[in-house]
């Protein structure tokens, strides 16, 4: 059974709301046991003022002088709950609110008291102490007795006060106090949710950062405050660097294998495809299909240095060299080109996988274009979608798949290997992206090949 939630602002929360509930507990018995102490304080005063005067009625050899024991209002008063009464040994007085009744005392009212100043004032010669219990007749029973030492033994007065005099004011009292402290907790309680709010406002930063750097658009974590995260920011930086420079080495070790392989393989290909015979054709496959691999791994190599290093490439420079390249490559025919793109955009991408992915793209367009090429970008989402659309004869869809298909013509006339637009696909997927050939519907007539890069911008 989990005890604490898996959150760690639950967890403050949950501690928090038991500290706070320990705390106004413990207050509310202390605040009623200080006003109960604060309230019999008051009573014992009024009981003692009571036993003063009833004391003067106690002679020094045991007798009594009834004249002198008064009642001080409300002992007088029957009914009322005050009451007192003198034992001594020559006979007893009680207050006239008892009338001909005794006092309901304690069985052990006559214990003997404790020593001189132990309780009351320390000058105070009758040793008055307090009388707590219950009485004869069931009911608690609170009062204050003095013990008055005569020649003939000694003399006790018991004076009583009603319980209601204590209980009255503590009842009247609970409800604001609980108000007050049910108050005091949910102003407690919001102070901890707004503390937690601002405490881990850092933590919620550090996390976003965290992903930044994971998707590439951070390199390292900069956080200057509070400077209880800095030890753990500084480890993060230094985890951070330690795995591109070991991504690096390798990426090195792949990308130089890669390149020691390709130009040879490049040549072999070449005198393979220069000869002739079934035997031969089997080889270029087999060749092909290893700088297929040989490519696609420098791809990868590549890809993850640009996810790692957060390039952004400005997509308009590039759209507008790559014109001027197609206008010159294909000057014999003339093609108009339309450009059309925010200059602000950029993507995520090696400069010169752009170059040769949208430069097949271009260079297929430039080939099959009856007079214009359009190119548009947008911002998609958390991508950038560009459009490169020619007003050419048009694809059927199954001309369309098989055009994506490595060392697939559909111009077995033309001038190509075929191997452009894979290519283009490959370098787009490798760099988080995807291209896709569709009919366009824009006017043109001809195809629409659609770019979909990341965002390369804020």
């Amino acid at each position: 059974m989990r005890l604490l939630p898996r959150s760690l602002t639950g967890r403050l929360v949950m501690t928090a709301l038991v500290a706070t509930t320990l705390a106004l507990t413990l207050a509310a018995l202390s605040i009623g046991h200080v006003l109960g102490r604060f309230v019999m304080h008051g009573l014992d005063e009024r009981l003692d003022a009571q036993i003063a005067v009833v004391a003067r009625a106690v002679r020094p050899d045991g007798t009594l002088d009834a004249a002198r024991a008064a009642d001080v209002p409300p002992f007088d008063t029957p009914g009322s709950g005050w009451a007192w009464e003198l034992v001594a040994p020559a006979g007893k007085l009680r207050s006239n609110s008892l009338g001909p009744a005794h006092l309901p005392l304690p069985v052990d009212w006559e214990a003997p008291p404790p020593p001189p100043g132990h309780h009351g004032r320390p000058d105070d010669p009758w040793r008055v102490r307090p009388l707590d219990g219950i009485g004869a007749d069931g009911r608690a029973v609170h009062g204050r007795i003095a013990t008055i030492p005569t020649a003939r033994g000694d003399a006790f007065v018991i004076a009583v006060g009603p319980r209601a005099i204590v209980e009255r004011p503590l009842r009247a009292a609970t409800g604001p106090l609980l108000l007050s402290l049910a108050l005091l907790a949910a102003f407690l309680l919001l102070a901890v949710l707004v503390q937690l709010r601002i405490g881990l406002r850092p933590l919620r930063r550090l996390g976003n950062m965290v992903g930044e750097v994971r998707v590439g658009r951070r390199r390292t974590i900069a956080i200057t405050e509070p400077t209880e995260l800095l030890p753990l920011v500084d480890e993060l930086n230094t985890m951070i660097e330690t795995n591109e420079q070991a991504l690096a080495r390798a990426r090195g070790h792949v990308a130089n294998l890669a390149h020691g392989l390709k130009t040879p393989l490049a040549t072999l290909r070449l005198e393979l495809a220069a000869r002739s015979g079934e035997g031969d054709a089997a080889l270029v496959a087999l060749a092909d299909r290893m700088q297929h691999q040989i490519r696609h791994h420098l791809g990868r190599a590549r890809a993850a240095e640009i996810g790692t290093k957060g390039i952004s490439v400005p997509l308009l420079p590039v759209i507008e060299g790559l014109v001027v390249t197609m206008a010159k490559i294909h000057s014999d025919r003339d093609i108009r080109s339309e450009i059309s793109l925010p200059p602000e955009l950029a993507v995520r991408c090696d400069p010169h996988d752009l170059d040769e992915l949208l430069g097949n793209i271009l260079d297929n367009a430039w080939r099959h274009a009856r007079s214009r090429v359009r190119i548009s970008a947008v911002r998609d989402g958390p991508d950038v979608l560009t459009t490169i659309a020619d007003d050419g004869a048009g694809m059927t869809e199954k001309q369309i798949d098989t055009a994506l298909l490595k060392g697939r013509k559909l111009d077995e006339a033309g001038s190509g290997h075929g191997f452009g637009l894979p290519i283009s696909r490959e370098l787009s997927e490798l760099h988080g992206g995807l291209l896709e050939l569709k009919e366009d519907v824009s006017g043109f007539g001809g195809v629409a090949a659609l770019v979909r890069l990341p965002n390369g911008g804020s």
